[in-house]
């Protein structure tokens, strides 16, 4: 029987937003070194068809503009990045945009950093993916329906691929659901489930440690 090669595009700050939700829920429990590639491998029997890992890719950016207010913050992702790299895991980085927002009321200026590139980033890996045929069904790992463009077009230009959702927890969009050829959801205690060990090795060799406070 053919194998149902899958693919994974994971929108990393949309995750990282429902590991927060995940452990204020579960009473401030660790989620954030989260074993992502355990975590989807573990959803491959629900994607049907004998659905086997071919690749997943991350993709996210540092937030160096947060550095000052929060020491670490970007050493801590930097170091979850390489655990990924390890398991071969294909990390896309974007970047942050300052942009200024005007108060309606008093006409006060301040500065704000909006994430760039991360949805064309995934939307074009998406295209990319059926057109090169790498993969039969790409599993979008997200709730952001800024992506819906992007599954509308596949569906047209490549009608014998799927595309599924596999909406992170507190992440589910019914909009996606009804465009997708399927869809699941994480539980919150999945997260848990599928967590790092406290040491980790790099792809380079370079022990890596869970933060202490993340």
């Amino acid at each position: 029987m053919t194998m149902n090669r899958t693919c994974f595009l994971v929108d990393g700050f949309n995750l990282y937003h429902s590991l927060r939700a995940a452990s204020d829920d579960l009473g401030g429990a660790s989620t954030k070194w989260l074993d992502l590639r355990a975590l989807l491998q573990a959803f491959l029997p629900a994607l049907g068809n004998r659905a086997s890992l071919q690749r997943i890719y991350y993709f996210s950016a540092l937030a160096n503009h947060l550095e000052k207010r929060q020491p670490g913050l970007v050493a801590r992702h930097q170091a979850y990045i390489e655990c990924l790299e390890h398991l071969g895991i294909v990390p896309v980085l974007g970047r942050f945009k300052p942009k200024l927002i005007r108060c309606h009321h008093c006409g006060w200026e301040s500065r704000h950093f909006e994430e760039k590139e991360t949805d064309v980033a995934i939307s074009i890996k998406l295209l990319e993916i059926f057109h090169g045929d790498e993969a039969d069904t790409v599993a979008l790992v997200t709730g952001d329906t800024d992506l819906a463009p992007a599954v509308r077009r596949s569906k047209i230009l490549f009608p014998e691929k799927q595309v599924w959702f596999l909406f992170p927890y507190k992440r589910r969009n019914n909009e996606l659901a009804r465009i997708a050829d399927g869809h699941c959801s994480i539980r919150k205690e999945r997260y848990l489930q599928h967590q790092f060990p406290p040491r980790m090795c790099s792809a380079s060799g370079k022990i890596l440690r869970k933060p202490e406070v993340w």
